[in-house]
């Protein structure tokens, strides 16, 4: 909230939905939201997920233009001026992410450092993460918002379909999103795992929208790897959080294949 206040450009509004939380953060916002009028504080504990999150704060907000940001990342001082350049170009944006600010011992870049996500295992359409996705209201309620059935990858979900409906993705190069990644290995096993089984569900969606069929060759490969990368762990030579990453991501695919009745490795 405060990288938001320090914005170089005010937005007309903050929204901040609370999905359901159970800390303290609702109070942390009234009182932040006392000192800074244009913050208000929203409830969207209706449905678990950050879609619905997202879907509650963009029927509060007032404005034609809707930038979504997640409370664990930090946009940099012009993050609102980036997004505004790109607007002059597109009507659908993604910001460009950082991880070293908050992930200060990561040795990982994250692909949308240098321009959209095209993923040749998961290749479609062009996407990027959900928080810092900016897009013409009109558009975001014409696609009928992000699909709150989709509990993870939801931001991809909601990239293809808009792509799908007309309007193209374009890369917010001056827009710079500090992105906080999950520290410990159980953390980051969990999240790999949840994002892995719900991107099975989104491959079978879209395959019927003219998708191609990913091969399964990449992922046994991967498969095969992981006995090398147990015995880096045990030896020192790997981090324990990269195991975790790649072992849930296995799995998750194994899970979602079974849920969805579709193999994807």
């Amino acid at each position: 909230m405060e990288a938001l206040a320090r914005q170089s450009v005010e937005p007309w509004e903050v929204i901040v939905a609370d999905n359901g939380s159970t800390d303290r953060s609702a109070d942390l916002v009234r009182r932040f939201a006392a000192l800074h009028p244009c913050f208000r504080l929203v409830d969207a504990s209706t449905r678990k997920g950050a879609s619905a999150a997202r879907n509650v704060g963009a029927r509060f907000a007032t404005g034609d233009v809707l930038a979504f940001c997640d409370a664990d990342d930090e946009v940099a001082p012009d993050w609102i001026a980036g997004l505004q350049k790109a607007f002059l170009e597109y009507d659908f944006v993604a910001s460009r992410f950082d991880l070293t600010k908050l992930n200060p011992s990561i040795d990982y870049v994250h692909p949308q450092a240098t321009g959209l996500i095209r993923d040749p295992t998961f290749d479609f359409l062009p996407r990027a993460g959900g928080c810092g996705l900016a897009i013409r209201r009109s558009i975001h309620e014409s696609v009928g918002g992000f699909d709150e059935t989709v509990r993870f990858h939801e931001d991809t979900d909601y990239c293809w379909k808009v792509q799908l409906f007309g309007t193209p993705l374009g890369w917010a190069s001056d827009a710079l999103v500090h992105v906080q990644h999950r520290a410990s290995a159980a953390a980051r096993f969990r999240q790999a795992r949840q994002w892995a089984a719900s991107q099975v569900a989104v491959y079978k969606k879209y395959r019927r929208a003219g998708m191609p069929q990913i091969s399964n060759r990449a992922a046994l490969r991967e498969w095969a790897a992981m006995g090398g990368l147990i015995v880096g762990v045990a030896m020192g030579r790997v981090r324990s959080e990269k195991l975790a990453w790649r072992l849930g991501t296995r799995l998750g695919r194994l899970q979602g294949s079974i849920v969805c009745a579709t193999l994807l490795l």
